[in-house]
């Protein structure tokens, strides 16, 4: 391949002649581009009750509870950027607390001290970090953003949740539970030995003795579906399967894929879960066989 690679140098946005308001409205008219999934933009500059105005809003239209406090800062973030954010995150959460919320820092550099005080936040409030870099290519101006800290977390515990029946899901979240039967039901076509188990925290599909697809609930219709691949190669293919078909999800530091799912999700994307399941299983299946 012979490619022409071009090289940029990084130019800060004030020195290029703009200012926050525009990086904001950038941001507010091309949401996706924050890396955070098919955002849709809601509001900006909306006005506080404490005073002050956050600077965007966003929404998740997947999952109704999810709603984004972005707060961006030119320059290199400081703790009255990182304050502001909190506090008009805290303010949107009081404010609707039946959704969930994830406040967001923008800035173009972040300083290692305070990016130690985010990552140390972080573990107890749904904080994001992307920085923006605007690279000058010949006359060229391109604008990048960089997912630097994602929400925390909590690893899986050692110790299994607590065992319930099936018909503690039925009442928790009837939902959830036919979406995951949904999904058994097509494994098992192939492998009869695919079971499923519930316990107090989520539903399993447990695949090869362990737990392969995990389910919990969200808002109706709506469940979290999530399951793990280590293996960087496998990773990237279910990658390149998602990302053709546009479904939104996120790959966390554990190295597990989340979506937000319902069970016509399952209808509508039954060859695109057999072909991901196959590209974690199909060996291992076979080598029973």
């Amino acid at each position: 391949m012979n490619e022409q690679i071009k090289f940029g140098n990084k130019v800060f946005i004030r020195n290029a002649g703009r200012d926050e308001y525009w990086l904001q409205k950038i941001i507010y008219d091309n949401p996706a581009q924050l890396g955070l999934g098919d955002l849709v933009a809601i509001n900006k500059e909306k006005k506080q009750i404490s005073g002050g105005r956050l600077d965007i809003l966003l929404k998740d239209p997947a999952d109704n509870n999810a709603m984004y406090e972005i707060e961006v800062m030119l320059g290199e973030t400081d703790p009255s950027h990182i304050i502001r954010a909190i506090e008009y995150w805290d303010n949107e959460k009081r404010k609707y607390p039946q959704r969930q919320h994830y406040c967001v820092l923008v800035a173009e550099s972040f300083d290692r001290r305070y990016f130690n005080v985010i990552q140390i936040l972080s573990l107890n409030i749904p904080m994001i970090a992307i920085q923006t870099d605007l690279l000058r290519v010949k006359d060229d101006l391109i604008l990048n953003f960089s997912k630097i800290l994602d929400i925390y977390v909590e690893p899986e515990d050692e110790e299994e949740p607590k065992p319930v029946d099936e018909k503690t899901w039925s009442t928790k979240s009837n939902w959830s539970l036919k979406t995951a039967q949904k999904l058994l039901g097509i494994l098992k076509i192939d492998d009869p030995q695919t079971s499923i188990n519930y316990t107090q925290s989520y539903i399993s599909i447990v695949v090869q003795k362990r737990n392969a697809y995990l389910f919990d609930k969200r808002t109706k219709p709506n469940s979290i579906f999530w399951f793990n691949v280590k293996d960087e190669e496998k990773q990237e293919a279910i990658k390149k399967i998602l990302d053709e078909k546009d479904v939104s999800y996120s790959l966390n530091k554990y190295k597990d894929f989340c979506l937000t799912i319902d069970a016509d999700f399952i209808d509508t994307y039954k060859d695109l879960l057999i072909e991901i399941h196959n590209i974690r299983y199909k060996e291992l299946i076979k080598e029973e066989e």
